[in-house]
């Protein structure tokens, strides 16, 4: 399970919101990852949610997104802990 920081104001960059313009947040990246790379090398999938994160500007830790990568691989389910800060 892995855990992240989000300012109230960037929420949107990891969750869809109707009401933002912006366009690339990363759990919607991540669930199209997960469908499409099952059974993928690790090594493999890495550098793709590397690329999500980086173009959601979140702070993943290259031991987050190995994590994140082994459940992808394996179909295991992953749960992600969200702390939003205020600002």
């Amino acid at each position: 399970m892995g855990e992240i920081t989000v300012s109230a104001q960037h929420i949107d960059h990891l969750v869809p919101d109707p009401a933002s313009a912006y366009g690339a947040p990363y759990m919607q990246a991540y669930a199209t990852l997960a469908a499409s790379n099952r059974g993928r090398p690790v090594a493999e999938i890495i550098p793709l949610l590397r690329k999500a994160a980086d173009a959601a500007l979140l702070g993943f830790t290259g031991a987050d997104l190995v994590e994140q990568a082994k459940a992808i691989s394996s179909g295991a389910r992953y749960e992600l802990r969200v702390r939003v800060t205020g600002g």
